[in-house]
C-alpha cells in the first residue's frame, strides 16, 4: 500500500461514538440519507450512555448492558460501519481524508466530528502514581471498581457534578470520602449559591467532608501508589484513592490542526458546520459561534445538534435553536435545569431548600432564562414554557408557590 492509497471511502464519517455521533448515524438514515456511513469510535465498546457511569454503572445499580445507546443489531440493519478502537489523529479537508492511529486511511464526502472530551488532568507533583482515577469511560470505571472493595478513604478532587455524584455512590457504598474544591462552593461554575449550599449540606449531612477554597498542591504516595494528598493550606489528607473529576478538554486538536476555527472547541455556526468545507462539529467539543458563544456539555445539546447537522448534510437547513436541559442524580435528589444561566444577574428562591424540594429561577434583564428545580419535576416541566418567551414577571410572582408556574406563561413581557 503506498502512503496516498486509501482504506476506505465512506460519503460521511462520523468520528466519536458517542450520544453526538451516534444521533448523527441515526439522523441521517431518517432523513433519507442513502451513502454510506463510518461511526468511529475510540473506545472498543458499543456506543453506549457515558452519564449512566458517574450514577448508575458506578454504583452497581445497571448493566453495561442496559447502557448501550441502540439494540444490537441497530448499526447493521443501517446500514452504518462501526469502525471501534479507532482514533483519528489527523484530518486533511483538501483531499477530504482522515488518518487513523493505525495508519488507515479513509476518504470521506462529509465529515462530522463528534468526538467529546478527555478529562482533564492533574498537573500537580504525584499525579502520574497509581491509585489516582478519572471517570469518563467504562475502562476508567471498571478499573475504579477494580480495586473499590479494598478501599476505604476516597479522596475527590472536584466539586462539579461528576464529583458530586460520585461522592454520593462512595457514601452509599459506605466508603469515607472527602472531597476537595479549590472555589468558594460547589457547583460554582454552573449554578447559583442557594443550589450550591444546599448540595454543601445535603453531602455534610450524608458524612461527605467537604473542603471549599482548597487547592491541592502535591498528590502523596507510599511505596509507589497513592496514600493521600497535601492541600495547598498545608493540610494533609489520607486516601486509599483519589477520584478526579476536574472538567474536560475538547478533543479536537485535529479538527483544529487542519486549520478549524476555535478555541477550547471548535466553532461552529447555527448549522453545526465548521470553518472547513463538508466538515461539521456536534456536541461536547462544538461552540457555537452565534448566541452565547460556549460549548454546552450535555445529551440533549449533542443529540440536536447532531440532527441539526443531519439534516444540513441532506441539505435541510434548520438552525439549531434547541433549549438546554440537564439532570443530576445524587442521593435521592434529582436535580433538573433547563436553560442556560450565562450572564444572570439575579435568583429567585421558589420554595424551602430545607423542604429538599424547591426551584432557583435565574433572570437577566428582568426575564427568566434559566430554573434549577431540585426534586421538583412540576416546575422543571412548566418553567419551560417561562424560559421559551424569556417572562418577564415580578421576583413575588415566581416565587409563590401556591400557583404553579404554567399559571404564569401568559403572564410575560
Amino acid at each position: 500500500m503506498t502512503q496516498d492509497a486509501l482504506t476506505g471511502t465512506f460519503d460521511c464519517i462520523i468520528v466519536g461514538a458517542g450520544h453526538g455521533g451516534c444521533q448523527t448515524a441515526a439522523a441521517l438514515r431518517q432523513a433519507g440519507f442513502e451513502g454510506s456511513i463510518a461511526l468511529i469510535g475510540a473506545e472498543p465498546e458499543v456506543p453506549y450512555d457515558r452519564p449512566s457511569l458517574s450514577k448508575e454503572y458506578l454504583a452497581g445499580k445497571k448493566t453495561f448492558e442496559r447502557m448501550h445507546l441502540r439494540p444490537q443489531d441497530f448499526w447493521s440493519s443501517r446500514n452504518v460501519e462501526l469502525l471501534l478502537s479507532a482514533r483519528v489523529v489527523a484530518v486533511d479537508p483538501i483531499a477530504k481524508t482522515v488518518t487513523l492511529e493505525n495508519g488507515a486511511r479513509y476518504s470521506y464526502g462529509s465529515l462530522v466530528w463528534a468526538a467529546g472530551g478527555e478529562p482533564r488532568k492533574l498537573s500537580c507533583p504525584g499525579s502520574e502514581l497509581p491509585g489516582i482515577f478519572y471517570i469518563r469511560s467504562k475502562a476508567d470505571c471498571d478499573a475504579l471498581l477494580g480495586v473499590l472493595a479494598d478501599v476505604g478513604k476516597v479522596a475527590i478532587i472536584g466539586g462539579g457534578y461528576v464529583g458530586l455524584e460520585a461522592a454520593a455512590v462512595f457514601r452509599e457504598l459506605g466508603k469515607d470520602v472527602v472531597l476537595v474544591e479549590a472555589l468558594d462552593r460547589v457547583l460554582a461554575r454552573v449554578a447559583g449559591e442557594p443550589i450550591s449550599r444546599f448540595y454543601e449540606r445535603e453531602h455534610r449531612d450524608h458524612g461527605v467532608d467537604i473542603r471549599l477554597n482548597s487547592g491541592v498542591k502535591a498528590i502523596v504516595g507510599h511505596d509507589s501508589h497513592v496514600s493521600g494528598m497535601l492541600l495547598e493550606s498545608g493540610q494533609a489528607i489520607e486516601a486509599d484513592i483519589v477520584v478526579v473529576g476536574i472538567g474536560i478538554v475538547p478533543s479536537a486538536a485535529p479538527l483544529l490542526a487542519a486549520g478549524a476555527e476555535g478555541s477550547n472547541g471548535v466553532d461552529v455556526d447555527e448549522h453545526c458546520r465548521t470553518s472547513l468545507p463538508h466538515i461539521y462539529c456536534v456536541g461536547d467539543c462544538a461552540k457555537l459561534i452565534n448566541g452565547a458563544g460556549i460549548r454546552i456539555e450535555s445529551v440533549q445539546n449533542a443529540t440536536d445538534q447532531a440532527t441539526t447537522a443531519a439534516k444540513a448534510i441532506c441539505g435541510d437547513y434548520k438552525a439549531y435553536d434547541a433549549l438546554p436541559w440537564f439532570w443530576s442524580n445524587q442521593y435521592d435528589l434529582k436535580l433538573q435545569t433547563v436553560g442556560l444561566n450565562v450572564g444572570y444577574d439575579a435568583v429567585v428562591l421558589r420554595g424551602e431548600p430545607a423542604s429538599r424540594s424547591f426551584s432557583l429561577v435565574y433572570l437577566k434583564n428582568g426575564a427568566v432564562i434559566a430554573l434549577d428545580c431540585v426534586n421538583s419535576p412540576r416546575d422543571y416541566v412548566q418553567g419551560r414554557k417561562l424560559v421559551e418567551h424569556a417572562a418577564k414577571l415580578s421576583s413575588d410572582r415566581l416565587a409563590d408557590t401556591s400557583k404553579q408556574l404554567k399559571e404564569l406563561t401568559l403572564e410575560t413581557n
